[in-house]
């Protein structure tokens, strides 16, 4: 957590879940389903109702970061302070065979906006600094993701072409492995995926570090295989739901911290960017129709 007082406990704990033992889960399910109404509850009350004990809330409470139950309770009092009074139960439940478009299209409108806030309210400053740093130094960035993670490391390579930055977006497996086999120190690889533990990801990951350079990955989770062969871990917050609409959020949430990311890249070499803003922009000028200025 970035702090022991907010900042998206409940999407924090969401992404540690499948590293908790059964009892520690059970505790964890039921904060995250009703954070206010878990910060209202006492710790003999929480534990009756997720059928174990004081101590599995205890441990649990280790487990996920916080210093005991009372810091838990504080910080899942925060949050749901910050939202309107059952919203998220109302809107933000999962698709139901019998729901009509409306209700469709409020729900996965309000994971998608959700993803996107617990994202930015959890991801670590500190980190997502010295990611930029790093990038910005690099001679050479290679990024690794398939599925709907390649995606978005296609987005992320045509950015950071924009400003000038090398960079190189991989999502055939053989081509990642030959790729980071010729990764030198100070070059950088960025892993994007989800669920943090697709091979086709990890795996060229793992091989660049050992070839000395700098990794990073983006995923939900961040006690997953990926986290243990990286060097940085920047965390999204989206949620898998009925019908793969949480696949929509997961992508947004990524795409946050890849637009966070730029940014910062781009005012570590303000002056680089500018003019390679402008160059980009006048080499594609006049390709639009009625553009013909």
């Amino acid at each position: 957590m970035r702090d022991g007082t907010g900042g998206g406990a409940s999407a924090h704990i969401r992404g540690l879940m499948p590293s908790l033992a059964p009892a520690e889960r059970r505790v964890a399910e039921a904060v995250v389903a009703d954070p206010g109404g878990a910060s209202r509850l006492s710790i003999t009350e929480l534990a009756t109702a997720c059928d174990t004990s004081e101590t599995t809330v205890v441990r649990f409470c280790h487990a996920v970061g916080f210093t005991g139950y009372r810091q838990l309770r504080l910080s899942l009092a925060v949050e749901s302070g910050r939202r309107p009074q059952g919203q998220e139960q109302e809107v933000g439940g999962d698709i139901a065979p019998d729901d009509d478009l409306a209700q469709v299209v409020a729900k996965v409108a309000f994971t998608d906006a959700r993803a996107i806030e617990e994202t930015a309210e959890q991801l670590d400053l500190e980190v997502l600094g010295a990611v930029a740093d790093a990038v910005a130094a690099a001679p050479r960035i290679e990024l690794f993701g398939v599925g709907a993670s390649g995606v978005v490391t296609a987005d992320l390579e045509q950015k950071l072409r924009r400003i000038g930055r090398l960079a190189h977006a991989c999502s055939d497996p053989h081509l990642a492995m030959t790729s980071a086999a010729v990764l030198v120190p100070g070059d950088v690889a960025v892993g994007v995926s989800h669920t943090g533990t697709t091979r086709d990801t990890v795996d060229p990951l793992g091989q660049a570090r050992e070839r000395g350079a700098t990794t990073v990955a983006i995923t939900n989770f961040p006690r997953s295989a990926i986290t243990e062969v990286v060097d940085h871990v920047l965390t999204t917050a989206a949620r898998e739901t009925t019908f793969r609409s949480g696949a929509m959020a997961s992508r947004l949430a990524q795409l946050t911290v890849v637009d966070c990311l730029l940014i910062a890249v781009a005012q570590r070499t303000y002056l680089e960017t500018r003019g390679a803003l402008e160059l980009t922009l006048e080499s594609v000028r006049g390709r639009r129709y009625g553009d013909d200025t």
